[in-house]
């Protein structure tokens, strides 16, 4: 991306919006505020290299359509057709295997896979050509609210005032702390392995998720014959795993997905992610608005943290659009609250909702692991309860920004 305040820079710069990091989540809030004409600066060191992938569900790949990024990366993605999900727990109640397929509800895809570095790039792409962004490569290192405005200090001793901060600069986010909202943290005993893979057989463009007794084993599509892999596991298991050779991880993959998808050879580096959780007891306050992980932590279970972060992006856009062309303050008390009450229930629901999965997945009481095959039997065999899951999963209703339903801004 280029730095437009790298030559020359003064000592403190004003805008209407600051953004405070520059991922995924954080670039789709400066993409879709100052795409609308809103003086806006991003402040965000370097992106470190990453190769993970996302599943972006349909919602979030309508709302990048509508800000003109999905064009610059479809090419690198893979659309999720179907859902597999497959009881590998080993345990004396086996749930049935289910699958969704994504026509069942009038949809192409579900959503589609990409590398985040394909993803990243399509948003600095979209960002470098907006007049009203301005983007400084420096960490943010003080944030201090204040009525009239919120002040940010970065390194080298610059400043940066604007009417409103928006926070997307993860779990340890300094703008939460400087907006004085509290937040409820917890751990798993787990670790996810994530890598790529070439494959021997084609994916079919269906996602399949074994349901471990450590969590899920997850095979994500990429184009061709690739898949992204993300394996939940203990984090003693995770370790070993991470350490060992190509050959001998490519071997217990292979071993761990029943060779469904033929043999496969891991390609990327590997990533570990402790897992844990975070829910804000906030959302925005004192001229700053929490986004992505700066607000909500959940596991990689169904595709749902990023998405929840790319729903609050493109939230919060809609509320500073409509305030800004109202010719209101888009950091007052009133677009704060707005954004607040319409992001809880969807965000207490999502976490709930993936937290319970996940443990019903590591409990050894067998009325729990009833429960949860009783369920999956339920979606499998009743249609219009199948189809309501899916279109829930997908594309919540509740509160559903005008981006993610493809209206533009």
């Amino acid at each position: 991306m280029i730095d437009r305040t790298a030559q020359d820079a003064p000592d403190t710069l004003t805008a209407d919006v600051v953004v405070v990091g520059g991922g995924p989540v954080g670039l789709t809030v400066a993409v879709a505020v100052a795409g609308a004409g809103i003086d806006t600066i991003l402040l965000a060191p370097a992106s470190p290299a990453d190769n993970r992938t996302t599943a972006l569900l349909a919602g979030s790949v309508a709302a990048l359509d509508g800000l003109k990024v999905w064009p610059r990366c479809h090419d690198q993605a893979a659309p999720l057709k179907a859902i597999r999900i497959i009881d590998d727990r080993g345990g004396l109640l086996r749930a049935p295997e289910v699958t969704f397929h994504a026509d069942e509800i009038e949809l192409d895809a579900f959503g589609h896979n990409i590398e985040n570095r394909h993803l990243l790039a399509g948003l600095e792409a979209c960002a470098a050509e907006l007049p009203a962004l301005r983007i400084r490569r420096a960490a943010v290192t003080e944030v201090t609210p204040s009525t009239a405005s919120v002040t940010l200090h970065v390194a080298g001793k610059a400043r940066v005032t604007a009417g409103l901060a928006v926070g997307a600069d993860g779990r340890n986010s300094l703008c939460r702390a400087a907006a004085a909202i509290d937040a409820d943290h917890w751990t798993y005993a787990q670790t996810a392995l994530t890598c790529n893979l070439d494959l021997g057989r084609a994916h079919e463009n269906i996602s399949t998720e074994f349901h471990t007794a450590a969590g899920p084993f997850t095979l994500v599509p990429l184009p061709g014959l690739r898949a992204s892999l993300v394996w939940v596991m203990q984090p003693d298991d995770a370790r070993r795993r991470a350490g060992l050779g190509d050959a001998e991880l490519s071997w217990e993959i292979e071993r761990q997905s029943h060779s469904i998808l033929g043999k496969v050879t891991v390609t990327s580096d590997r990533g570990l992610f402790p897992l844990a959780g975070l829910t804000a007891r906030g959302f925005a306050a004192n001229r700053i608005a929490l986004v992505g992980e700066a607000a909500h932590v959940i596991p990689p279970i169904g595709a749902q943290g990023f998405n929840l972060g790319l729903r609050d992006a493109a939230t919060i856009g809609e509320l500073v659009v409509g305030a800004f062309r109202a010719g209101a303050d888009v950091g007052s008390d009133t677009v704060l609250k707005q954004y607040d009450d319409r992001r809880r229930a969807d965000i207490a629901s999502r976490a709930l909702a993936v937290d319970l999965l996940n443990r019903s997945l590591l409990t050894d009481f067998l009325p729990l692991q009833g429960l949860r095959g009783l369920g999956l039997h339920l979606l499998e065999r009743i249609g219009p309860l199948r189809r309501a899951m899916m279109r829930e999963g997908v594309a919540p209703k509740m509160n559903e920004p005008q981006l993610m339903r493809g209206e533009p801004l």
